[in-house]
Parts: C-alpha cells; structure tokens; sequence
C-alpha cells in the first residue's frame, strides 16, 4: 500500500476517536473502581505492522497482554499491553483489599486484568463504530502474561491483521497513581480501506505521528 500524508482534520477526526474511545472507558472504569479514574492519550502513531516490535521496547521485558479480535463491519485485531508492574498497579487499584503472597496472580487478578481490556476495547470500538457509522463488537478477550517478543510472535500467530497499525500510548491515573500502557489497532487489509473511506482518508503515511 502506498501512504501519503494525512491532513491535519483527518488527523484531528483520529484523536478524538481516541480520546473520546478513552473517555468512555474512564467512565466505566470509575464505575467499577468507585474511585475517580482518568485516561489521556499523550501520543498517537501509524506505523507498519512489522514495526511492532519497536514500540514495544525490551523483547524480554515481562508484561501482561491483552489481545481481542474486532469483529462486525470491520475486522482486525487489538492487543493491550501492560508492563507486569504496571498491571499489577492496576490491580491494586481494583482490588485494594487483594493479599498479595507473592508474584503470582490470582484467579481473580487475572480476571479484573481481562475485564480492564474489554472495557477499553469496547469503549474504543464503541467510539470509532458512532464515527464511523458502523457495527465494531469486540470478541471475548485473552489474556497473556509473557515477555513482549513472545506476546507480539502468539498475538499473530493465527490472524491475518494487515500492514497498518494505530498505536495509543495510554497513561490511567488517579489522585494518587499513575500508570501506563500501550493500545495497538490493527485493522486486516480490507477493512482498513472501509475506515480510510468512512473517514474520507485514501493513504497514510506509516510511522506519521498524530
């Protein structure tokens, strides 16, 4: 695919995909929390696929991932990942009165870990289906806790995402926490043509920063 430079209203019609999709999560994650959570988007990239690995950092850092197929009028994949520490931030945050023994989660961790994801994937696909006017459902999500090369190598073993990838670098914070992690969009091929046209976007140029 050929890429060209995206206008600043195309680029500006991407961040508030965003952070409205990020908004929404915010809320929903507030409600389950009880506590006041927020959610800022600080950098938005389009890059190659194949660049994954890059933005991902240290292949043999430790992190907890998160990885959903989209599904309806466009397909694709989604992958969260979360350092291990900073996962565990999270879940000190969702669970305060969890005993923690040692390193190991929980049954119970590893499930509100899930729960995290699926809120930001369907409060991401929620924003980006009212933009787009289309029907995005997320699938039921997996969790994996891996180093970062092997999470990128099993999130694409058996899908067929295509050569674009949005990538949102996320920061959650409280009044007293700060924690952040990375959101990857990777519409397959014919649906990227689907969302370039509903945005009215022919190219983009890979590893342009929004």
């Amino acid at each position: 695919m050929g890429f060209s430079l995206l206008t600043e209203m195309q680029l500006d019609a991407l961040r508030e995909i965003s952070n409205v999709g990020m908004g929404h999560a915010a809320t929903a994650l507030s409600q389950l929390t009880g506590k006041t959570i927020h959610l800022e988007v600080p950098r938005v990239l389009i890059t190659d696929t194949s660049n994954m690995r890059e933005f991902m950092g240290d292949a043999a850092r430790p992190v907890v991932g998160i990885h959903l197929r989209m599904l309806g009028n466009a397909q694709g994949n989604i992958l969260m990942v979360f350092p291990r520490e900073n996962a565990v931030r999270i879940l000190e945050q969702l669970l305060p009165q969890q005993a923690r023994k040692d390193d190991s989660l929980s049954e119970m961790e590893l499930s509100a870990l899930t729960e995290v994801g699926n809120i930001l994937a369907s409060a991401y696909l929620n924003a980006l289906g009212e933009m787009l006017q289309m029907t995005l459902i997320p699938s039921i999500p997996h969790l994996c806790i891996d180093t970062a090369g092997r999470l990128i190598d099993s999130a694409f073993a058996d899908t067929g995402s295509g050569e674009v990838t949005l990538m949102l670098d996320t920061e959650f914070f409280s009044k007293d926490e700060r924690v952040s992690g990375q959101f990857f969009l990777m519409p397959a091929s014919h649906s990227l043509e689907l969302i370039l046209t509903a945005l009215g976007i022919e190219n983009i140029e890979a590893g342009s920063e929004l």
